[in-house]
């Protein structure tokens, strides 16, 4: 097993690098199959999508970056630990177009733990019904 950084998800969404986009199709469809296992981490899914959407980059929407991203998060051979967590964020990413990707993997997070109060000063919470911002 292999630990995958941001950058071959990018290159296999993105498609910028003809060969490299190849090399990482390849390699997913092996992924996705389950005949090749790869791991990541929550890093890697948040600096996923904060190269995604990046306006100085490939300003992509927060749909479109859970259209590209989901399926590979999917994917039968990707390690992932809390890997619905990751699913769920984007989900919330994507209804919500001015919620930060780190917001809505808290939210995921806390809906996962039945806990609906955060304790924070970011008011962007404060736009979502199922969540109470209390400040210390």
């Amino acid at each position: 097993m292999r630990f995958a950084d941001a950058n071959i998800f990018v290159r296999a969404v993105i498609g910028d690098d003809p060969a490299r986009k190849a090399a990482c199709d390849d390699l997913f469809l092996n992924v996705d199959r389950g005949e090749v296992e790869i791991v990541t981490c929550e890093a890697v899914i948040t600096e996923i999508v904060y190269v995604l959407s990046s306006r100085s980059r490939y300003g992509l929407s927060h749909e479109e970056i859970r259209a590209r991203l989901s399926p590979l998060i999917r994917m039968r051979g990707l390690r992932l630990p809390g890997k619905q967590i990751y699913l769920e964020a984007l989900d919330i990413y994507a209804s919500r177009p001015a919620l930060d990707f780190e917001d809505a993997v808290c939210v995921a997070h806390m809906r996962q733990q039945g806990i609906d109060e955060i304790l924070s000063y970011d008011k962007d919470f404060d736009r979502l019904p199922s969540v109470r911002r209390v400040e210390p």
